[in-house]
């Protein structure tokens, strides 16, 4: 293995212990680890709008802005002082979430192949985040905004770009005017817009984006930034004086780390450092990579152009099309470069029933790695045999806990791409074929690989998403559990619970009557 592929292996299981963890307190839906980017957006918004209520009580002139803001601060300090506050542990938290995105993207895998187009747009707006917060000190314009206004300047003038030296403007007093914090405040509110448009480009390849995390983590998140605010408001340092070197200063090092990192090397290391991890950032995704899994296929004979493989594809890559075939209907089409390979939308299908008495099942949409066809056979296999009092079928995930382990006379384990490409319908068949109880075990929530994996199957289950289990299939003889790759023994202490609810089933929850599939004379 390679250093980059051990550092990448050990950060994603550190990753996942964490948000293991964090699962205790908060459950899958509410962990923050698990929806990093829907965090960010959540903590962006709150810094604009803050933003731009302070940018309506701003006065944009040399003498009044910094007593505009500390009015705010000091005098209005239970609304315009916890508005500035909210502003600026909300960038640095947002800076914060960034930047364990950006790592547990790259931990996880998740910067090349379909993935490719969103790591690649991503990493420019890494440099607008710090632009636009470095500019929003400058606004302010106190101690800690003149010594970041002459250290930036001092370390612009070392790239090729002016024909003098911007850090001449802070040298003395009279150096800056009016037009100069119009022009920042012009910057500030500019960039930002920039960086939404930006993170459009970002997500609009992925289908149904999560734009908010959930209510109770918007709620808890609000809470802890406004106590923050309320113990510990940001003030600003003493105003700004050209005439004088700033004193010692606390500087935000979310933001402002870049100044201390000058002063301990140079300009020239830190924009090499700088350049280096942007080039590195942008060619990670051309680094070789394990081959690409085959993307679904669309056999048109079969497409009834229901699209609901277009409504349950996580990543936006089945759009519908004319029928090549039936005049006025429409067909799947598959777009190679934007197929995850997960086969969620196989088990969306409404051909991929194995009630169907096709010797070769035969579907509208498959995975050439893992056919519904191959599904059932393999299921009819393991059904055969099976014996004991108890014989239960695990259809296991591939990305969670190892089911293999469990494999017994009386369970046969199934394993499975993603929980999201079985059919519902392949539990009621298993438990007609002699099946005593189901098994269905996938990512814990909000940790699928494939995003909606688990999501999609839960509701299929409930009846609540097409294809539906059908109502007459008894739920007390199916089981769900969520399970990752660490939960090998939670996996193991369900199954054994699931057996011991089986083998104590009342009469009214007797196995389905059989079901003995005959070969079509269609077929």
């Amino acid at each position: 293995m390679s250093f980059h592929g051990f550092a990448r292996s050990n950060t994603q299981v550190l990753f996942q212990r964490i948000e293991e963890a964090f699962d205790v307190p908060f459950g899958g839906a509410n962990n923050p680890l698990r929806h990093l980017g829907a965090m960010g957006l959540y903590l962006l918004w709150i810094v604009v709008g803050t933003g731009l209520y302070l940018y309506t009580v701003l006065d944009i002139s040399i003498t009044g802005v910094y007593d505009s803001i500390g009015y705010q601060s000091l005098e209005l300090w239970y609304f315009g002082g916890i508005m500035r506050s909210l502003h600026r542990y909300a960038s640095d938290a947002f800076v914060l979430v960034m930047v364990l995105h950006l790592i547990r993207e790259w931990a996880y895998g998740r910067y090349f192949g379909f993935r490719f187009y969103s790591w690649i747009t991503g990493v420019p707006l890494i440099w607008l985040v710090y632009a636009s917060g470095i500019g929003g000190y400058w606004i302010v314009w106190d101690q800690v905004a003149q010594f970041s206004a002459t250290a930036t300047t001092e370390l612009l003038d070392w790239l090729p770009i002016f024909s003098e030296p911007a850090a001449r403007n802070f040298l003395a007093p009279d150096s800056i005017n009016d037009r100069f914090f119009t022009m920042l405040v012009f910057i500030h509110i500019g960039i930002p817009l920039l960086l939404i448009l930006g993170l459009w480009a970002h997500v609009h390849r992925i289908s149904m984006v999560d734009y908010l995390p959930s209510r109770q983590s918007m709620l808890g998140t609000a809470s802890v930034l406004v106590l923050l605010a309320l113990v510990k408001p940001a003030l600003s340092a003493p105003p700004a004086n050209l005439a004088l070197a700033p004193a010692e200063l606390r500087l935000d090092w979310f933001i402002l780390f870049i100044h201390p990192l000058t002063d301990i090397s140079s300009p020239a290391i830190v924009w090499t450092l700088l350049f280096a991890v942007t080039v590195l950032l942008t060619i990670l995704p051309f680094l070789p990579h394990a081959k690409a899994e085959p993307v679904a296929l669309v056999d048109v004979a079969y497409c009834s152009g229901c699209s609901r493989c277009h409504l349950d594809c996580p990543y936006a890559a089945i759009t519908m099309g004319p029928h090549p075939i039936r005049s006025g209907f429409k067909v799947a089409v598959v777009d190679p470069d934007l197929c995850a390979s997960c086969g969620i939308c196989a088990g969306s299908c409404p051909s991929s029933t194995p009630f169907r008495r096709q010797e070769q099942l035969l579907t509208g949409i498959d995975m050439p790695q893992q056919t519904v066809n191959g599904l059932r056979q393999h299921l009819e296999d393991a059904l055969a045999k099976l014996e004991g009092r108890s014989r239960i079928v695990i259809f296991s995930c591939d990305r969670g806990a190892d089911a293999g382990a469990l494999a017994a006379p009386d369970t046969a384990v199934m394993s499975l791409m993603c929980t999201g490409i079985l059919p519902p319908s392949f539990v009621e068949y298993a438990l007609r074929g002699g099946a005593d109880g189901v098994m269905l075990t996938g990512c814990r929530s909000g940790g699928c690989d494939f995003r909606f994996g688990d999501r999609w199957t839960a509701e299929r289950i409930a009846g609540q998403r097409e294809p539906r289990l059908r109502s007459k299939v008894p739920l007390a003889r199916l089981q769900l559990v969520s399970a990752s790759s660490n939960d090998g023994k939670v996996l193991a202490k369900a199954l054994q619970e699931f057996r011991t609810r089986i083998e104590t089933q009342s009469v009214s929850d007797a196995p389905l009557p059989p079901y003995f599939r005959r070969t079509s004379h269609h077929a």
